[in-house]
């Protein structure tokens, strides 16, 4: 049991690219936070596709957490875009979900994206205050976003160089 004013010491994790055998295992963390979760065959699809944007989060030997996104040419500019991002509940409250955005936006930035935007449904108010927290603003709404109808947000943070 957690005493108040106790202080935790947690083993931090090992960020790394994604890998096809950590697949499942992203797959499962997919499927715990996710009321609309990707396909196996998505993921992979994405390590085709985002292979130098595509990170886990290793900790006590097993994946808990995985990022991944893609880049857009808008003709004008190169964004970065954060396709998906979850850390199972366990391990939540680490700093590992912010670790991980830390780690693709870098990788963005070295593939000179200007700056990285996301989605988030309208009713995640935590995922959106974890987003601001990090620098990123809301910039406008998609009416009907997702499959059950729910509206989006999104989030657009602009890397500074």
């Amino acid at each position: 049991m957690i005493r108040p004013g106790e202080i935790i010491s947690y083993q931090p994790a090992h960020i790394r690219r994604a890998t096809p055998l950590d697949v499942p295992s992203i797959v499962i963390v997919e499927k715990e936070l996710f009321i609309d979760p990707w396909e196996q065959s998505v993921f992979l699809d994405a390590l085709t596709y985002f292979s130098t944007t595509y990170f886990v989060a290793v900790c006590d030997a097993k994946v808990v957490g995985f990022v991944v996104g893609g880049l857009e040419d808008t003709g004008e500019n190169i964004y970065g875009h954060l396709c998906n991002l979850g850390v199972t509940a366990p391990y939540q409250y680490r700093g590992i979900g912010r670790h991980l955005v830390n780690r693709i936006e870098h990788q963005f930035a070295l593939e000179l994206a200007s700056g990285l935007q996301l989605e988030v449904r309208v009713s995640n108010t935590n995922a959106r205050k974890f987003y601001q927290r990090l620098g990123y603003r809301e910039v406008l709404q998609f009416e009907h976003y997702y499959s059950n109808g729910e509206d989006a947000v999104v989030m657009m943070k602009w890397f500074r160089f």
